[in-house]
C-alpha cells in the first residue's frame, strides 16, 4: 500500500474512532480519550527524555476524578490559571528563546500543566454550556481545527509568500495563517446555523479561540520535536505520526476555550 493510501486510511480511522465516540455517548468519549492521552503522554515522555510512569496515574485519577467526584470550582479555575500561565511561558519560550529549557523540574511541570491538565480540561469542556453531556462543543473543537489546518495547508500553498516562523516551521505562512482564520470563522458560521447552541457571534469567538491558540500549539509542539531530532512524535498512525501530532492543537487550545465558556456561563 502506497503513502498516500495509509495516510488516507489511519486517518479516516482516527476520525471515525473519535467523532463515533464523541456522537455515542459521554462513557465512549471518556474512553477513547483517555485512551488517546495515555498514548499522547507516552509520546510526550519520549520527546522530553522523562521516564517516570506516576504521569500516567496522575492523568488517569485526574480526568476520572473530575467526572466521578464533583470538584470544587475554585480548584478547577485554579488549575485552570497555572495551566494557562504554562502555556503562556511555553508561548515566550517559543518566541524568545532558541531552545526550549527542559530541565528535570521543568519536565514534570510542563507535563502535567500543559498536556495531562489540558486533556482534564478538553473532557471537560462538552459539560460546561448545558450542565449535561452536548457532544457539539467538543466536537466543534475538532471540526474547527481540521478546517483551520486544511485552510491555512491551501491558502498557504497556492498563496503564501510571508512565512509565519520558518526556524520553526518553514511551510507555514502568514497568509496561510490568515486563511485558516478566515475559514475557521465561517465554519464557526455554519455550526451556529445548523445547531441550536451557543448565537453565531459566540461561535465566531469560540473559531478564533480555536484557530489561533490551535496554531500557536502547532508551533509549539514543533519545537519540542526539533529540539528532540525527530520529524513525528510517534508512528502510531501511518503517514500521520503520533498521537501527539494530532493533538498538539486541540491541547493547547482546550484551556482557553475552557476559560470562554466559563466566561460565558457567568455573563449569561
Amino acid at each position: 500500500m502506497g503513502e498516500f493510501y495509509k495516510r488516507i486510511l489511519s486517518g479516516g480511522v482516527y476520525v471515525a474512532i473519535l467523532i463515533s465516540s464523541i456522537l455515542f455517548n459521554q462513557y465512549a468519549f471518556l474512553a477513547v480519550l483517555i485512551s488517546l492521552s495515555v498514548i499522547c503522554l507516552w509520546e510526550f515522555k519520549r520527546l522530553i527524555h522523562l521516564k517516570n510512569i506516576t504521569l500516567y496515574l496522575l492523568l488517569l485519577s485526574c480526568i476520572l476524578g473530575c467526572h466521578l467526584f464533583e470538584m470544587p470550582k475554585l480548584i478547577i479555575l485554579s488549575v485552570l490559571a497555572i495551566t494557562i500561565i504554562t502555556q503562556l511561558l511555553l508561548l515566550h519560550d517559543l518566541i524568545y528563546i532558541r531552545i526550549i529549557p527542559m530541565f528535570e523540574k521543568k519536565k514534570y511541570i510542563v507535563s502535567i500543566f500543559y498536556l495531562i491538565s489540558c486533556f482534564v480540561f478538553m473532557s471537560l469542556i462538552p459539560f460546561q454550556v448545558e450542565g449535561y453531556y452536548e457532544p457539539i462543543y467538543i466536537l466543534g473543537i475538532f471540526i474547527l481545527i481540521w478546517v483551520n489546518d486544511s485552510f491555512a495547508y491551501l491558502t498557504g500553498k497556492n498563496l503564501g509568500k510571508n512565512k509565519l516562523y520558518e526556524q520553526i516551521s518553514p511551510k507555514k505562512t502568514v497568509e496561510g495563517f490568515v486563511g485558516g482564520l478566515l475559514f475557521t470563522c465561517l465554519a464557526s458560521v455554519i455550526i451556529a446555523y445548523i445547531t441550536s447552541t451557543l448565537n453565531i457571534w459566540l461561535w465566531i469567538g469560540f473559531g478564533l479561540i480555536v484557530s489561533f491558540f490551535g496554531t500557536i500549539g502547532d508551533l509549539i509542539q514543533s519545537k519540542f520535536k526539533r529540539q528532540a531530532g525527530v520529524k513525528d512524535s510517534g508512528s502510531i498512525m501511518p503517514g500521520h505520526g503520533g498521537i501527539f501530532d494530532r493533538f498538539d492543537s486541540v491541547l493547547y487550545a482546550s484551556p482557553f476555550v475552557f476559560l470562554y465558556l466559563q466566561i460565558i456561563n457567568y455573563v449569561s
